[in-house]
């Protein structure tokens, strides 16, 4: 463990406060079952994560408002390394048999990945607003401050589409112009960053699957993977994604 500095020089345990971190995985179990704690820090990193998430995204609607594209796409860049490590973490859980997770399951109580704050706020910053999601949220009771923030931000897509107004250019003139520019590079890192969060959401729904079958309820009394399943059907772009079948149909420029 890491020992205080009693001359207050600042050392590696003190700035990223070690002692306090390793103190946050308390196992609920009794006897505390030994794939408890993996379940716990793979949940906990995932919110750590989600918080570097929406600061970078908070990041990107500023410079989206500013129609600063250069910045936009190397904040993108990093946004989607970071969409990679979230979703890659959850191949630890795969270790974990369905016999095992039975076994303390029990003391998760109520809990939920769907009552995540900061994963629900990461979807409607991406775009989320249609009445289905908006009525999962109300499923857990009063929407949280810090989600009903982010719900009253304009979505990326739109702040995406007020750039290229403001750069005098058109989706379709991204994609059928003579070569890539920074708002076709932009658009398609957006792009990246979707099939990301769609792959994120493929590997939970194969992992919980795994674990607790296709039609087995969630925790917390959800719906498991019968609601994520649903869920590979969202868009956070879908002009992004359509302006492809009008380049292959030969549509004139204008949206």
């Amino acid at each position: 463990m890491t020992v205080p500095d009693d001359t207050g020089e600042v050392t590696y345990g003190t700035y990223l406060k070690v002692d306090e971190l390793l103190r946050l995985q308390q196992p609920r179990s009794t006897p505390e079952h030994p794939d408890e704690l993996l379940f716990i820090v793979v949940h906990q990193a995932s919110e750590l994560w989600f918080k570097v998430l929406l600061h970078e995204l908070g990041l990107l609607i500023d410079h989206l408002r500013d129609a600063a594209t250069v910045p936009a796409l190397h904040t993108m860049r990093r946004v989607n390394a970071l969409v990679r490590i979230v979703a890659g973490q959850l191949s630890a859980l795969d270790t974990l048999p369905p016999q095992r997770f039975a076994q303390f399951r029990g003391y998760l109580g109520s809990s939920s990945g769907g009552q995540s704050v900061q994963f629900r706020s990461l979807e409607a910053m991406s775009g989320l607003r249609d009445e289905h999601f908006l009525a999962v949220l109300r499923e857990h009771g009063a929407v949280p401050a810090a989600l009903q923030r982010a719900l009253e931000l304009p979505t990326l897509q739109s702040l995406f589409l007020a750039l290229l107004e403001r750069h005098d250019t058109t989706l379709e003139q991204l994609y059928l112009g003579p070569g890539p520019t920074s708002e076709f590079l932009l658009a398609e890192a957006l792009i990246e960053y979707e099939q990301g969060f769609q792959l994120w959401r493929y590997l939970h729904v194969q992992l919980v699957e795994r674990i607790i079958g296709p039609d087995t309820g969630g925790t917390g009394g959800t719906l498991g993977a019968r609601y994520l399943q649903h869920t590979l059907r969202q868009r956070f772009f879908p002009e992004l994604w359509d302006v492809r079948r009008r380049f292959f149909e030969g549509a004139a420029p204008g949206r």
